[in-house]
């Protein structure tokens, strides 16, 4: 059974870099993807970043473009995100999810989130 588990979010001011992580275990993921979704107060959840296992192409959100890297350590099965030049609109619940490349943008396997708070 695919895990997920997020860390690393916290509260940071306006134009200030923060990463998450997020830890996979449970299969082999040799064919998924792994990526970051989030979900603002009253609003519904929207991707931000993708990346295959096996490298290559990633995918990211035109409003994370350029401010945002998303990265895989394989040895240590995790998922990281910087996000740089943060801004208030950048407030969310960031969600880790995992599914075969052919799945996404619809995931199947989701972490329970982790909360990034960003003040002007």
């Amino acid at each position: 059974q695919v895990q997920l588990v997020e860390s690393g979010g916290r509260s940071v001011q306006g134009g200030g870099s923060l990463r998450l992580s997020c830890s996979a275990s449970g299969r082999a993921f040799i064919e998924f993807a792994l990526g970051w979704f989030r979900q603002a107060p009253g609003k519904e959840r929207e991707f931000v970043a993708a990346i295959p296992w096996t490298g290559g192409t990633t995918d990211y959100a035109d409003s994370v473009k350029g401010r945002f890297t998303i990265s895989l350590d394989k040895a240590k099965n995790t998922l990281y995100l910087q996000m740089n030049s943060l801004k208030p609109e950048d407030t969310a619940v960031y969600y880790c999810a995992a599914d075969l490349w052919e799945n996404w943008p619809q995931p199947a396997y989701w972490g329970q989130g982790t909360q990034v708070t960003v003040s002007s």
